[in-house]
C-alpha cells in the first residue's frame, strides 16, 4: 500500500485567478504523476471551496478559492482532505459547509470540521486496496472557531498540558485504531516558522501513537521539519507548503517541500520515501539540482536531529521504520 502525503494546499487568491484561465491538473505541476501512483492521496486543505460569504472580520489573510476548483483535487485523485485549520471558517460557516459539500460531491472525503462538534470529531474512513483506513483530524489553532453541538466548526485541541479535550481526541483515535487497519491524525498546529518541532507537540505525538495512530501528518508552519519514527511509526512534524501564491523567504524557503510517501505492508509501515518538490507560478514542482540536494541536505540534518536514520534512494530520502508498529494495548 502506497500512502501520499503534502502539506498545506492553497488555491484561493492568486492560484484561484490563475485556475480561470488553466485546467484543473495544473497547480500540481509534474508531481501528478508521483500522486496517481499512490494507492491514497492525503492534503490539507488551506482554503475553503465556495462562491459566497465575506472575510471574517479583521483577519488578515482570508482564503477562498471557487467552488468548481474542487476539481483540481479531482485532478490529483485526493482520497483525503483535513479542514482542521485556521482557514476552513475564513468566509464564515455557510461557506464551510458548501467546502464539505462540494467535497461529498466528488467523493473527496473531509475531516476535521463539521456541521457540529460530533461531525468535526467524525474519522472520515475509506477502503484502500481492501483494507480500512480512517483519518482523524484536529487542529490547535482558532480557538474560536470550535465546532459546538450544533453549530459549524473545526476539531480545536490544544495541547498544552493534558486536558479534556486532548482526552477527547485520543478516545477519537483509540476507537479508530479498534474499527480500522490504519489510523492517521492529521495535526494542523504551532506557529507558521520554526524547523524544530515544540516541545508540547513531541509529547502529543507520542500520545497519539500510543494510543493507535499508525502516522502522524503534521502541517501548519510553512516549512518542512523533521521525521521522527517512535515505535516504529513515522511522525510529520511538519510537511510544509505544497501549493500556494505566498512571497517566499530567501532563508525560510518556504517556497520548498516534499513529497511524503509512505509505503505499508501486511498492515505495517514500512518505510518513508521524501521527494523534494519546489513551488513555481502557483504550482508544485519536482526540485532538481542544487535546489533538490539542498532540501535533502536539511531534511536529513533535520531528521539526525530527531534520532532518525535515513539513507539516499533514486526517489530522493528514505526512512525506514522497522518491522512496522508495535501493538496497542486493547486494540484489534
Amino acid at each position: 500500500m502506497r500512502l501520499v502525503f503534502v502539506g498545506d494546499v492553497m488555491l484561493g487568491r492568486l492560484v484561484n485567478a490563475r485556475l480561470a484561465a488553466c485546467p484543473p491538473e495544473y497547480p500540481w505541476g509534474d508531481t501528478l504523476p508521483l500522486l496517481h501512483a499512490a494507492d491514497a492521496v492525503f492534503i490539507n486543505l488551506e482554503c475553503v471551496l465556495s462562491d459566497r460569504g465575506e472575510p471574517w472580520p479583521g483577519k488578515v489573510f482570508t482564503f477562498r478559492s471557487d467552488a468548481r476548483n474542487v476539481a483540481v483535487l479531482s485532478a490529483a485523485r485526493v482520497t483525503a482532505a483535513s479542514l482542521a485549520n485556521n482557514h476552513s471558517l475564513d468566509y464564515g460557516p455557510d461557506a464551510l459547509l458548501d467546502c464539505l459539500a462540494v467535497l461529498r460531491e466528488r467523493r473527496i472525503l473531509a475531516a476535521g470540521a463539521g456541521a457540529s462538534l460530533e461531525a468535526a470529531r467524525r474519522p472520515a474512513v475509506c477502503a484502500i486496496r481492501g483494507g480500512r483506513a480512517a483519518l482523524v483530524a484536529f487542529t490547535d489553532n482558532e480557538p474560536g472557531w470550535e465546532a459546538g453541538p450544533a453549530a459549524p466548526g473545526i476539531f480545536y485541541v490544544p495541547l498544552a498540558g493534558r486536558t479534556p479535550r486532548l482526552d477527547a481526541l485520543l478516545g477519537a483515535v483509540a476507537d479508530a485504531r479498534r474499527r480500522s487497519d490504519l489510523v492517521i491524525v492529521s495535526a494542523h498546529w504551532g506557529p507558521n516558522w520554526g524547523r524544530a518541532p515544540l516541545p508540547e507537540h513531541v509529547e502529543a505525538a507520542r500520545l497519539l501513537v500510543d494510543a493507535g495512530a499508525d502516522v502522524v501528518f503534521g502541517h501548519s508552519p510553512h516549512i518542512c521539519r523533521g521525521v521522527e519514527v517512535y515505535r516504529e511509526r513515522p511522525i510529520l512534524y511538519s510537511c510544509g507548503d505544497y501549493i500556494d501564491d505566498y512571497a517566499v523567504d530567501p532563508v525560510e524557503r518556504n517556497d520548498e517541500s516534499c513529497i511524503f510517501r509512505v509505503d505499508c505492508a501486511s498492515g505495517r509501515v514500512r518505510r518513508v520515501v521524501l521527494t523534494p518538490t519546489v513551488i513555481r507560478e502557483f504550482q508544485a514542482r519536482l526540485a532538481h539540482g542544487r535546489e533538490r540536494a539542498g532540501i535533502l541536505d536539511t531534511m536529513r540534518r533535520l531528521c539526525a536531529e530527531l534520532g532518525t536514520a535515513t539513507r539516499d534512494v533514486a526517489e530522493g530520502l528514505e526512512i525506514p521504520c522497522g518491522a512496522g508498529p508495535a501493538a496497542v494495548p486493547g486494540a484489534t
